[in-house]
């Protein structure tokens, strides 16, 4: 029997629907009614019974069906016992919008806590906390208050039996379910609640997501409990959101620990996991910027020991070389001495720490993702989630599903029939769905984007150098073409991503609606991977090009390869100093962009939104604008609220991770904007938003497999950044091998790395006294044997070898960095073993305060029985019961 059907008539009389309109109020009545009390309260008029969700909708005469929806759906609300009172439109602020509030009384409350599974306390924790942090006052600067980092009492919990009622801690029935709770199991109601007669027999018609889909209601939600800056003048009302506010939103106290368990209490274990986990990794990425930045120092440190920089800046040597054009129309010769200050950046971040720093990320993102899972571990046991389970309400029946499905099939468990999709229509769904991702994946983000930047460069190289050959002059002293591009191609690319996010977003959703995913859960978890594919290609396309394609396949003078064959898209070429400082640009400018431009959006745009929706009632005094209204007021939170912020920390965890060998600074710029981020998230969700609905989650989900594969991915990107976009392998090669003189330095190692061309080879067909005149010969960058050899232009022995030993770095660097990963994977478990034990302690609790509460219970009901020989017969039949119970746990 569902809990719907397990209320018999007399549990109706509980109910009670205080409506102004079918009480009939007048609107003088109305209005001394306002002046008697505050309307800033969680509470129905009567001071007593708590709101514990609240219905919105606007009355349209002229639609009698949602008139109709709403007055059955209420009305079946009523039958499963809630308690509804509703707010006339005439006592709202804008004359057109009523309210239904919403109580659930103990007996509501205890049937579906124990539908549910809802653990609640039994016995206060006796296990004493041995767990001492050696110099624990160093923290003391860090700390909160205790009522709020620990705003309940430790508890053994059990799940709860409305049975065994007297066997919990119960010493009030209206407090003993917090309001997280509450909303939690008046949502659950909510959700499955009909709208339908009984004699209609229509049973698709249920939900609120539903009447909220068709426009019945237009909103639904839970209240907080107070205003978030003052506390409520009501002192049955906790004011928790007050107390988060002051102690966490405010961004004064970025350095301060965060309330998790207050965050848990308020807003549910869902919501309190995400900002468990943002702390977290905020916390890891302090010991990842303090080396990135030793790392740079080092490099700013050894700045004048860059010989290869003095030799491009020197007049004797880079002034006198003279390199080959960038572009085939309008670009001319120029001197390699223009590059002098990018190969002096170059060299903050590719030196010999580079390799160091991107070992050094390997093993620190397998210690995160380890370190998380014990964390995340303790979270399950002090939230009591060890053995927590998905909820009916994730894997119930989406009502698109339902609307979309005609065919129905016997559902074997509940025996009921139910909407299914034909195996058929689902696999042609699935096809087309993966199809169009890869679509949009492989054309728009990448061919689209390549061309754009080789357009770009091709124009900016043609501006900045003038045409003549023989005037050779820096035009710019501190702009090359390639860095002028770099810069500029990179802003524009940030925002072409802000405007494909737009779309991908509604393309993701769009795709997603199309495949008509069954649960919720289904859907959530088809749209992560979609929107994560779209934003990994959408962010790291224009890094992965520079950093692998770029300037890899160019060819050589008078033999140059092209895009698209004769697009006279020329490949782009590396400066001298490498591509390693241009995906640097290219990481820093898309990176802070994003952080920065989210952060502002994410506190701006809700603030307006806000600001503007309620600039009418702000001119009233307090007692007259509702604590109804003031939520009605906020922005929804939605059910993908969360989503889109994991999508965000997830996009920033790559680029500190694939992209960080070529800036060392991006986990320091992470834990700047992280510090911001939890603040701001905090902020939003306490001041802008309405309380979400509180759910359970005991961990982070599909993500967490996210970041795994990124980690894994992110050893192989670093890696292969060292070997072919860095210069480190190429300068090794040379020192150890190539260079001409006994000193182990780089001295003659731009000379060596720059091949030769005779510019007389570009005019085959022309006599000797046709030939322009020109320079005779003009240098590039790549390692072929010079004009005058018999395998001129063609690789020699020195790229083969450096080619060798880029692989060979490759394969011993990843190797070396999976073994420690594994070997650290291996050597910390997932669980700290002090909370096994504490598990295991609680469950040998839980079956022995059960035991013990049963046999009391029956040696109290065999006292008051009066009959002896049956007294007799039940103890005998109470004393095989302790026997078979005491065997029972002997076998265990």
């Amino acid at each position: 029997m569902s809990p719907t059907d397990s209320f018999s008539d007399d549990v109706n009389g509980y109910h009670h629907h205080a409506s102004s309109s079918s009480g009939s109020l007048e609107q003088g009545r109305s209005e001394i009614d306002k002046q008697k009390y505050s309307k800033d309260s969680v509470f129905f008029r009567d001071g007593v019974r708590r709101i514990d969700f609240v219905l919105s909708y606007i009355d349209d005469k002229d639609d009698q069906r949602k008139q109709e929806r709403r007055r059955v759906y209420e009305s079946n609300l009523q039958k499963v016992g809630l308690e509804l009172e509703t707010e006339d439109k005439t006592e709202s602020e804008d004359g057109k919008t009523y309210f239904v509030k919403i109580h659930a009384p103990w007996e509501v409350l205890a049937t579906y806590a124990d539908v549910l599974k809802i653990k609640v306390p039994f016995k206060v924790n006796d296990i004493p906390d041995n767990s001492e942090i050696p110099m624990n006052w160093l923290s003391t600067p860090f700390r909160l208050p205790e009522h709020i980092m620990n705003p309940e009492p430790d508890y053994f919990t059990a799940p709860f039996n409305k049975s065994k009622s007297d066997f919990f801690l119960i010493e009030d029935k209206e407090t003993f379910f917090p309001p997280s709770t509450r909303n939690r199991i008046v949502y659950y109601i909510l959700a499955r609640c009909p709208y339908f007669k009984d004699e209609c027999g229509d049973r698709d018609k249920k939900g609120i997501k539903r009447l909220l889909n068709n426009g019945t209601y237009t909103a639904a939600f839970p209240l907080h409990d107070s205003r978030y800056w003052t506390k409520s003048k009501d002192p049955n009302c906790e004011s928790e959101r007050f107390n988060l506010y002051k102690y966490w939103a405010k961004f004064f106290c970025f350095f301060k620990e965060q309330p998790l368990n207050l965050v848990r209490k308020y807003y549910g274990e869902k919501i309190g996991i995400y900002f468990a986990w943002l702390g977290f990794y905020t916390e890891m990425l302090f010991f990842a910027a303090v080396v990135g930045t030793i790392c740079f120092v080092y490099g700013f440190l050894t700045y004048d020991d860059n010989e290869w920089s003095k030799e491009i800046c020197s007049e004797e040597i880079g002034g006198n070389i003279v390199m080959c054009p960038l572009c085939d129309q309008k670009c001319t010769y120029w001197r390699l001495n223009i590059t002098c200050n990018s190969s002096w950046q170059s060299h903050l971040f590719d030196n010999v720490a580079t390799v160091f720093f991107a070992i050094f990320m390997g093993i620190w993102v397998t210690l995160f993702l380890e370190f998380w899972k014990r964390r995340q571990a303790r979270l399950e046991y002090e939230w009591d989630l060890v053995d927590f389970e998905e909820e009916q309400q994730q894997l119930q029946l989406r009502p698109e599903y339902e609307t979309k499905c005609t065919n129905r099939k016997l559902n074997r468990i509940t025996q009921e029939m139910e909407p299914y999709l034909p195996i058929t229509s689902k696999c042609a769904r699935i096809c087309l769905s993966g199809a169009t991702v890869l679509l949009w994946v492989s054309i728009v983000s990448l061919v689209q984007f390549i061309s754009y930047r080789l357009a770009v460069y091709a124009s900016f190289a043609s501006i900045m150098k003038n045409n003549t050959a023989t005037n050779l002059d820096v035009v710019a002293p501190y702009v090359t073409p390639q860095l002028a591009t770099s810069v500029t191609a990179s802003c524009i690319n940030f925002v072409i991503i802000m405007i494909l996010n737009l779309l991908y977003e509604r393309v993701a959703i769009k795709i997603t609606d199309m495949e008509i995913p069954k649960t919720h859960l289904e859907y959530e978890n088809k749209l992560t991977v979609k929107m994560f594919l779209f934003q990994f290609v959408n962010y790291y396309s224009s890094c992965f090009y520079v950093a692998f394609f770029k300037g890899k396949f160019v060819g050589y003078p008078g033999n140059y390869t092209y895009m698209f064959g004769s697009s006279k898209l020329r490949n782009e070429e590396c400066e001298p100093g490498g591509c390693l400082i241009e995906l640097t640009t290219q990481l820093v400018i898309v990176m802070t962009g994003k952080q920065v431009w989210g952060n502002i959006q994410e506190a701006l745009v809700p603030w307006l939104m806000n600001w503007w929706g309620s600039r009418k009632a702000r001119s009233h005094p307090e007692s007259l604008y509702s604590r109804w209204e003031q939520d009605y007021d906020l922005q929804g939170f939605g059910q993908l609220g969360l989503f889109y912020e994991y999508l965000e920390m997830v996009i920033q965890f790559g680029f500190i991770t694939l992209f960080v060998a070529s800036f060392p600074l991006a986990p320091l710029l992470a834990l700047i904007n992280n510090i911001i981020e939890v603040r701001v998230d905090a902020w939003k969700l306490t001041t802008q938003f309405r309380r979400p609905v509180a759910a359970k989650a005991h961990s982070i989900g599909a993500w967490e497999e996210i970041l795994g594969g990124m980690a894994v991915l992110s050893v192989v990107t670093n890696a292969f950044i060292v070997a072919f976009t860095s210069d480190m392998i190429p300068r090794l090669v040379y020192m150890y091998a190539y260079r001409t003189h006994d000193e182990l330095n780089m001295k003659g190692y731009i000379n060596n790395s720059l091949s030769v061309f005779n510019i007389s080879h570009l005019f085959k067909n022309l006599q000797e006294n046709e030939i322009p005149d020109v320079l005779l010969l003009c240098r590039y960058r790549d390692y072929r044997y010079p004009p005058d050899d018999k395998k001129r232009y063609e690789h020699n022995m020195q790229f083969w070898h450096i080619l060798a030993a880029k692989l060979a770095f490759i394969i011993i660097m990843e190797h070396v960095v999976f073994m420690v990963k594994f070997f650290v994977a291996w050597m910390i478990p997932d669980v700290p073993s002090d909370v096994r034990a504490r598990v295991k302690r609680e469950r040998y609790l839980v079956q022995e305060y059960l035991h013990n509460y049963e046999v009391e219970k029956l040696k109290i009901q065999l006292s008051q029985n009066s009959n002896n020989d049956f007294k007799a017969e039940s103890m005998l039949i109470l004393e095989y019961f302790l026997l078979y119970v005491q065997l029972s746990r002997a076998t265990q």
